[in-house]
C-alpha cells in the first residue's frame, strides 16, 4: 500500500514558478499509473510564468480564486471547479485573491521536464 502525506512530500519551485510538491509520479517510484500528481500553491497576487505541456493536464482548485489563462481563453476558477488543459496550449494561472490558490495537478502521461516549456518572462513585472 502506497500513502503519501502531502507534508513529508519534498516543497520547490516549479519550472512555471509555482510551489509544488509531487504526491506520485510513476518515474520515480514504482507505481502502475500513467499520470503524475501534484500539490501546487500560487501565492496571493502572483501569477505562475506562461508555459505549455507535450501533455494534457487538469488543475482541480482547493482553495482561494484565480483568473486562469488557456490559449486565448480567460476564467475565473474557484474551489471545486477542474480545468482541462489541452496538450501544447500556452497557459498561466494568476492569484488576484487574498489568500494562497491552491490547487492540484494531474499531467497524462506523467510530466517530464522536457515536456514542458517556460515562455520568457523577462517582460513581466507582476511574477
Amino acid at each position: 500500500m502506497i500513502i503519501k502525506d502531502l507534508q513529508s512530500c519534498t516543497e520547490f519551485i516549479a519550472g512555471d514558478h509555482t510551489i509544488l510538491r509531487e504526491l506520485l509520479h510513476p518515474g520515480k517510484e514504482k507505481l502502475e499509473i500513467r499520470y503524475s500528481l501534484a500539490f501546487a500553491i500560487v501565492k496571493r497576487g502572483k501569477t505562475s510564468f506562461p508555459h505549455k505541456l507535450k501533455t494534457s493536464e487538469v488543475y482541480f482548485i482547493l482553495d482561494g480564486e484565480g483568473i486562469m489563462h488557456i490559449g486565448e481563453e480567460t476564467a475565473q476558477v474557484i474551489p471545486g471547479n477542474a480545468i482541462y488543459i489541452p496538450p501544447d496550449t500556452k497557459q498561466f494561472i494568476h492569484n488576484p485573491g487574498r489568500t494562497d490558490l491552491k490547487f492540484i495537478c494531474i499531467v497524462d502521461p506523467a510530466w517530464k521536464e522536457e515536456d514542458e516549456f517556460v515562455y520568457p518572462t523577462h517582460f513581466r513585472t507582476d511574477l
